[in-house]
């Protein structure tokens, strides 16, 4: 009996020890980088028809001018800071945008930042990130984020050739993916 007893540690031991024929588990180095997501804020479009705030802001010349200024054409109003991480990473595809859209859509990008040394064309942020095909707006005090009082950077608006609202997107956007293409079908072709 204390022969069984003495062998059944060595009895469980070989048990915890048997292999199974299952496939090794793969090296994550091996595999192929997941995707990531596209990025798609949140689609709103409780306002649609709504005219544009009247609030003013600064243009690329420091000169006050308000959205209505843009109404003949259609055109995004896309409120950003330096400080806003999918704001920044947003930018770039918005610079596309420009492009692809050319003279259909004018693409106008509103810094909140409150102070001009954020992003001071010289040799400030807006420097460091070459986005050649958009053009700076300055909101320090904020006026058109309170205006659309979303609560959230970024925030994108369309307006029609009319100045009428047709959508916002809160949130970041991957402006060249599918869902921002399938929003801007009409507008862009």
């Amino acid at each position: 009996m204390r022969a069984v007893i003495a062998l059944l540690p060595l009895a469980l031991l070989a048990a915890c020890d048997r292999q199974t024929n299952t496939a090794p588990q793969a090296n994550v180095a091996d595999s192929a980088k997941p995707t990531e997501p596209e990025a798609a804020g949140t689609l709103d479009i409780s306002q649609r028809g709504k005219a544009p705030p009247t609030e003013s802001f600064n243009g690329p010349d420091g000169k006050p001018t308000t959205l209505s200024a843009f109404i003949g054409k259609p055109f995004i109003v896309n409120l950003w800071a330096t400080w806003c991480g999918p704001c920044v990473k947003e930018l770039p595809s918005l610079d596309r945008l420009a492009v692809r859209a050319g003279a259909k859509l004018q693409v106008l990008v509103v810094n909140q930042d409150d102070t001009k040394q954020a992003v001071d064309p010289v040799p400030g942020w807006w420097a460091a990130h070459p986005l050649p095909h958009l053009v700076l707006y300055r909101d320090g005090p904020n006026a058109l984020g309170f205006a659309y009082a979303s609560g959230m950077l970024p925030t994108t608006i369309l307006y029609d050739a009319k100045g009428k609202e047709v959508w916002r997107v809160i949130g970041g956007m991957d402006w060249d993916g599918p869902r921002a293409n399938t929003l801007l079908a009409e507008f862009v072709g």
